[in-house]
């Protein structure tokens, strides 16, 4: 069942809204396409199911996730999943996950299926249309555990307590199948009915305030500091291999770890950005002094919600915060109506994006039973072992802290 779709069975129709009728959905289709098999064809239906996703994530856009399969590893068996209202094609698109077996899971060789993210990608919600949370669910573990992949479902990058989440301890709930949630960790989130400046005096302390004025002042005394947005693609490409340049010079150049450092990661961030653009979900910061970049950062907008991909400014003038400076500027985006929150799609404790934004967003791992004894076997014995590593580790860290007193 590589490519053909196959019916998923509904215990109730269901009516959703479409751009100019009522459906009917009683009996949807699914299918696994291998991701070398995806046609321009698809990209409509994708881009309509955007629209009208439960949670957005730019990360499964088409946008996105096109350069990142042309421009990064991925397994041979890795494939699309699709959810259809009807025949694959000829009906709207409810639901869609990038999904295949891996042979490694942590420091384990063990086989197991989860859905893929590559280390650019930082949220991993499969785009689901409103409505069709339950059925979307139900139709990726039927499709998964007809399959001939060992071990059990992975799913990352999911938000936790979001509508998503709970749909799915609900589905397991129902249907007897473990799952259980392996990993969570908080990284910032903006969200508030305040305006820009508001949020700003409520956030941070009177003291640090103080000094970022008195930073913004001293740069201003060098010359020329302007801060600039653009929502379009004018100039787009000098504009990002100035991104490119100034990343690599600073910590991510020298570990390796910039964008510029890799040929991959080059074209990958080029077409994403430019991707965006074209369809007016690209926002881009700067921070210029004299025209020379100071600052430069990289948000997607979907939908309601917003997500601040990439940052960078220059290590030469790090003693003027010139990237706190830029995301005091960012703080504008709570001024938008069309715009709810913003994902800083940065890690866990974050220093400096931490201390302006009080908001968090719980991120989580789940692993996931799936049907056959084998399957059931392989995944009670990895959960076993991860909760005695566990034990043993909590365990070492109470010795740790007796011992310190």
């Amino acid at each position: 069942m590589d490519s053909g779709g196959f019916q998923i069975e509904s215990d109730e129709a269901v009516h959703y809204e479409t751009s100019d009728r009522v459906s009917l959905v009683s009996s949807a289709t699914a299918e696994l396409l291998p991701i070398g098999s995806i046609q321009e064809a698809l990209i409509p239906s994708w881009q309509k199911l955007t629209r009208n996703v439960v949670e957005p994530n730019i990360f499964y856009e088409h946008w996105m996730l096109e350069p990142a399969f042309k421009h990064f590893s991925t397994h041979p068996e890795l494939h699309l999943f699709l959810f259809w209202a009807g025949a694959p094609m000829k009906s709207d698109l409810l639901g869609l996950l990038p999904v295949g077996p891996s042979l490694q899971f942590g420091r384990l060789p063990v086989p197991f299926v989860q859905n893929w993210k590559h280390h650019n990608s930082f949220l991993g919600t499969p785009l689901v249309r409103s409505g069709f949370e339950n059925q979307f669910w139900t139709a990726l573990f039927q499709a998964i555990d007809a399959k001939d992949w060992p071990g059990f479902l992975h799913i990352r990058g999911l938000t936790v307590g979001g509508s998503l989440d709970q749909v799915l301890r609900s589905v397991c709930a129902r249907q007897k199948r473990r799952c259980d949630l392996v990993h969570s960790e908080a990284r910032a989130l903006l969200r508030s009915d305040l305006d820009a400046d508001s949020y700003y005096a409520e956030t941070v302390r009177g003291k640090k305030r103080k000094e970022l004025r008195r930073q913004a002042n001293r740069l201003g005394e060098m010359g020329d500091l302007q801060f600039a947005r653009h929502n379009d693609d004018l100039d787009l490409n000098s504009w990002i291999d100035e991104f490119l340049t100034l990343e690599r010079q600073g910590w991510k150049g020298q570990n390796g770890s910039a964008l510029d450092c890799a040929d991959d990661t080059r074209r990958f961030f080029r077409e994403a950005l430019f991707g965006a653009a074209s369809l007016g979900q690209l926002e881009r910061h700067d921070l210029r002094l004299d025209g020379k970049p100071l600052a430069m950062l990289v948000n997607f907008l979907s939908g309601t919600g917003s997500f601040s991909f990439k940052t960078t400014f220059d290590e030469g003038y790090a003693r003027f915060s010139p990237g706190v400076l830029l995301q005091l500027e960012n703080l504008k985006i709570l001024e938008r109506r069309d715009i709810d929150w913003m994902d800083s799609c940065a890690a866990e404790d974050h220093n400096m994006i931490d201390s302006l934004w009080s908001g968090r967003r719980h991120i989580g791992r789940f692993s996931i039973e799936l049907k056959g004894l084998s399957r059931t076997a392989m995944f009670r014995g990895v959960r076993l072992g991860e909760d005695l590593m566990a034990h043993i580790k909590g365990r070492e860290i109470v010795d740790i802290m007796q011992a310190q007193r």
